[in-house]
């Protein structure tokens, strides 16, 4: 294993310009992945989860920030460095079937088709390919095509296909996302399986929440920064900061996530529970620092609903004299 993380992102910066508008996509995400490691990605629609991908898997060039792949400044890289590191080195693994085989073709020579692509046709290209399909559990399947496949069965030759050039990464974005919960556990046995056995970096973008339960770590990104982390402990470990026993089950340590310039990022349920605004008192406390609302703040919050409550009546009580009491008739005395 190499010295250093396999991925390293730092303070990584996407913004899409779409006609005058611009939006970004990742404002200054950090990252660090181990090689051989199985990581799963999670985060809402529109959190920067497939535009993190895209960049790692060349597709797409960050604006700012540095991402080093297995030793490689994928910002400073040509076009054409850029290219041959997607060929090479990159195994892909998408949501849509169609996206990831070829119909007419059958599951072997789907395989054997990216080893022709990159020279290696003939024996050597068949064998792996026969060897990949054994390892996804698809041996005597390898000559049906893809209307004879299910969809399980044609994501697992997906991941195969990937594999064929053997990458040094693989890039999964929702690969169950099409699938029920039964045929999800056996993708996610084949990825575990796979990046034991060929010691492939793994990263599976999901919104599947039970996700830990099947790879190393998830990370969760929110509004383009990583900020929060799972991490499964092992049996017999105690959890840090438990006073329990030793764990004999698996269990999972849920952990926020500070960035390299120590900011932390606070979910808005706490920040709406606690009454956190848009500052905050920091203080030591005996086993960490305690993160407590502005009470200035909360009270302004209450003087202004007061106010607004006394503009409201204030409101109905001229409308009550000057529109809804009924007038008077005029008087027949002079």
């Amino acid at each position: 294993m190499s010295e250093g993380p396999f991925i390293l992102c730092d303070n990584l910066v996407k913004i899409h310009k779409i006609a005058d508008l611009e939006v970004v996509a990742l404002q200054g995400l950090d990252l660090e992945v181990k090689q051989g490691e199985l990581l799963g990605i999670v985060g809402a629609s529109g959190s920067g989860k497939s535009t993190l991908l895209n960049i790692l898997g060349g597709l797409d060039r960050p604006s700012a920030g540095r991402v080093v792949v297995a030793g490689r400044d994928l910002l400073k890289l040509s076009n054409a460095a850029l290219t041959t590191y997607r060929r090479t080195q990159v195994g892909f693994v998408w949501q849509q079937g169609a996206r990831n085989v070829i119909p007419y073709l059958s599951a072997v020579a789907n395989v054997e088709l990216p080893m022709i692509l990159a020279g290696r046709a003939g024996g050597a290209a068949r064998k792996r390919s026969i060897e990949l399909l054994d390892a996804v559990g698809l041996a005597q399947r390898r000559d049906h095509y893809l209307g004879q496949l299910s969809g399980g069965e044609q994501q697992r030759v997906a991941i195969a296909v990937a594999l064929a050039n053997a990458p040094a990464l693989l890039l999964a974005d929702e690969p169950t996302g099409e699938l029920d919960s039964s045929t999800a556990l056996t993708i996610y046995k084949a990825f575990r399986d796979l990046c034991l056995k060929y010691g492939v970096t793994t990263l599976i973008v999901s919104h599947d929440p039970k996700i830990a339960r099947h790879v190393d770590r998830v990370v969760a990104i929110r509004d383009g920064k990583l900020a929060g982390e799972t991490v499964r402990s092992k049996p017999g470990i105690q959890v840090p900061g438990s006073k329990d026993q030793p764990q004999h089950e698996e269990h999972f340590v849920e952990y926020a996530v500070l960035d390299s310039a120590g900011r932390l990022q606070i979910p808005k349920e706490l920040r709406e529970k606690y009454g956190i605004k848009e500052r905050a008192h920091l203080e030591p406390a005996e086993n960490g620092i305690l993160v407590q609302a502005v009470e200035q703040e909360v009270a302004d919050e209450a003087v202004s609903a007061n106010e607004l409550k006394g503009v409201v009546a204030k409101v109905a009580t001229r409308k009550g004299v000057f529109g809804w009491l009924p007038r008077r008739k005029p008087s027949s005395k002079g």
